[in-house]
């Protein structure tokens, strides 16, 4: 299954989700397929005029162009998903630093589609670690 991760570049839950033999849904496999040489095509320089019409799918033309940008990559992503995994509480340099209203469209998003989703803490200590991706594997064990 697809599943997405929130915040959408944790190496973190990439890993569980693959370890778990799923197929995570994350920012970084959406930028590699818009980067061909990271030298060369960074953003904004690969976004086209599609991918900026794709993000009004997702917010209004009164939403700032950072938030409809971020959807236009997130959005179809959230689309794709069979599953989602968000963890609340993350320290600001955890996955993407980008726009708490992001953060908040996108958890609308996959309420809205009403996929199966899991949201855990960030573990403080090793004994918190222990039990989120406990309940991460239980979560993706269940998935079908």
């Amino acid at each position: 299954m697809k599943v997405f991760i929130v915040p959408p570049n944790s190496l973190i839950l990439f890993d569980l989700v693959e370890r778990y033999g799923h197929e995570p849904l994350s920012l970084m496999g959406a930028i590699h397929e818009r980067v061909v040489n990271p030298e060369v095509e960074s953003p904004p320089m690969n976004v086209t005029p599609d991918d900026v019409k794709k993000g009004l799918k997702y917010a209004g033309i009164e939403v700032p162009s950072g938030i409809r940008g971020r959807l236009a990559v997130w959005g179809p992503l959230v689309d794709q998903a069979d599953a989602a995994i968000i963890m609340d509480d993350a320290p600001f340099e955890f996955g993407c630093v980008g726009c708490h209203r992001t953060d908040e469209m996108v958890r609308y998003l996959i309420r809205k589609r009403k996929i199966p989703f899991i949201v855990v803490r960030y573990p403080n200590d090793e004994e918190e670690a222990k039990v989120m991706v406990a309940k991460i594997k239980g979560f993706l064990e269940g998935l079908q």
